[in-house]
């Protein structure tokens, strides 16, 4: 919905209508409140609006809830009593549907989203791994090594692969990379495996997203891209870095567009609590660089969270539309928080900020947006507008229909999965491997060979040895008895002949 001087139309009271200004939705902005609220609905009726405008959204919906925004609303009493309390049908309100296309990382409630290990960066797989300083400078030394030597790294299978390769030859890695640490490469794969158990091996891998299928719009409005993270929210550090990863390839991708009359993209960062939860100093400059130069692009950043003191104040300075739903204060610390959230208005003399934090209906949020000249208005309590599609999740067969006639449908769906450093490094191992074996099979023929040689040539020392010995043992009474032996065989022989001689001529005689 839009007034008379094309300002979006969110929220409303009994005496004014609460409008942002579409030049200045890519300043950013932030939605907070306790749960049961109202703030999942302040997102649908924002995305819905910025749909209007014919500006594409990025959200995650952590119920599926959100998916409501594509069927025609009207569905709660609720709802149609506030349309009737405000007159909101005079004002051009009405229920509707709105294009919309569903995403999901493990492809079971939209359409799969992928990105490749070397998109992601060894920075973002650091803080997804959960590393240390020493571990992070390992995996970033395998990065390196994968580049200089050409190889893919794809899949969660590929960095598996790369890491076992480096480990096993590091002393070849050493002195142009430095000290590999065995126990690093160990902590990263046992990180990797752990990845890998909570299904995070189906958002890396290929055909790759390409980032201008969530910059879409159909019949003039923006689709509506939502993400299922039902099942995603199970790993809040998972969901949290692939969040920051979409975030970093739209800067890195997106060209500078300076200010236009209305953004290229609303990217909503719901539970952005967990962002921020533990992040190391490295990443958080990152998000605070993405944060402030990513509105040139004509993007614009909304974070959901609970309570503004959630987010870094460097990062909260930067959000220039806010929508602060109620906040509890039982607790001297709640009302600490309470305090810090109405310090981030610009006070309205017409009401107490702090006391109106506290109480605050469902539905009802004090409003703050930028004027055309980029300074806060005074905050506002008012009501937010209802959705005008429907409140609550469609059904399981509509988002199946819906998925199934999305122009996108089949592009994503299949997997592809092509050489990369697995292949490449197995197949060197293999290689290696044979190498190896036929080393040793030569190593071995050679050693059986000596084996053999000197075996001979030990038998030829025991054999003369042998003979050495038996004519050691004979000694002075052996050269004695074989001189004896063969003076006696001399004389047999001499006798035998005589006794021969002498018989032939005692023959001849007697004949005579």
């Amino acid at each position: 919905m839009f007034d008379n001087n094309h300002r979006a139309f969110i929220a409303i009271n009994d005496e004014k209508e609460v409008c942002l200004v579409p030049r200045m939705a890519n300043r950013h902005g932030l939605i907070t409140g306790a749960t049961g609220t109202g703030k999942t609905v302040t997102l649908q009726t924002l995305s819905e609006t910025f749909s209007d405008m014919g500006v594409p959204v990025f959200a995650a919906d952590m119920k599926g809830d959100l998916s409501g925004v594509a069927k025609i609303g009207g569905n709660k009493e609720s709802v149609n009593k506030r349309v009737a309390q405000y007159n909101l049908r005079e004002k051009g309100f009405e229920y509707k549907p709105f294009p919309v296309r569903f995403w999901d990382v493990f492809g079971e409630q939209g359409h799969p989203v992928r990105t490749t290990v070397t998109s992601m960066g060894p920075l973002l797989l650091e803080r997804l791994l959960n590393l240390n300083e020493t571990q992070g400078a390992i995996l970033t030394m395998a990065f390196r090594i994968a580049d200089d030597n050409d190889l893919l790294l794809i899949d969660l299978k590929d960095l598996q692969k790369m890491l076992q390769f480096i480990g096993d030859n590091r002393q070849e890695f050493i002195t142009r990379y430095g000290n590999i640490s065995p126990a690093s490469i160990g902590a990263i794969q046992r990180g990797l495996m752990r990845l890998e158990s909570e299904g995070a091996d189906k958002f890396f891998g290929e055909p790759d997203l390409e980032i201008t299928d969530f910059i879409q719009t159909e019949q003039g409005k923006g689709v509506i891209n939502i993400l299922a993270a039902d099942k995603l929210m199970n790993s809040p550090r998972v969901y949290t870095t692939f969040l920051l990863w979409l975030l970093d390839e739209l800067y890195e991708t997106l060209p500078e567009v300076g200010d236009l009359d209305k953004p290229k993209l609303i990217f909503f960062f719901d539970e952005a609590h967990l962002l921020f939860n533990d992040m190391p100093s490295s990443l958080l400059e990152k998000v605070e660089q993405i944060v402030r130069l990513i509105r040139s692009k004509g993007v614009g950043v909304y974070f959901c969270t609970q309570n503004p003191a959630d987010i870094p104040p460097t990062i909260l300075g930067q959000l220039g539309n806010r929508v602060q739903h109620a906040l509890r204060a039982y607790t001297p610390n709640d009302q600490k928080a309470v305090r810090v959230a109405a310090n981030t208005f610009r006070t309205n003399p017409a009401f107490d900020t702090v006391e109106a934090i506290t109480q605050l209906n469902t539905g009802e949020a004090l409003v703050s947006f930028l004027d055309e000249k980029g300074a806060p208005q005074m905050v506002e309590r008012a009501n937010i507008l209802p959705p005008q599609g429907q409140i609550g999740p469609i059904t399981v067969g509509e988002r199946d229909q819906l998925l199934r006639s999305s122009l996108i449908y089949g592009v994503y769906e299949k997997y592809i999965d092509r050489e990369s450093a697995y292949e490449i490094l197995s197949k060197k191992q293999e290689l290696l491997e044979e190498e190896r074996k036929r080393a040793e099979e030569e190593k071995e023929r050679i050693r059986q060979q000596k084996e053999a040689q000197k075996a001979a040539l030990e038998a030829e020392r025991a054999k003369r040895a042998a003979a050495r010995q038996r004519k050691a043992d004979q000694g002075i009474l052996g050269d004695l008895l074989e001189q004896v032996g063969k003076s006696t065989k001399r004389q047999i022989s001499y006798q035998i002949g005589r006794s021969i001689t002498r018989g032939i001529f005692g023959a001849l005689s007697k004949k005579r």
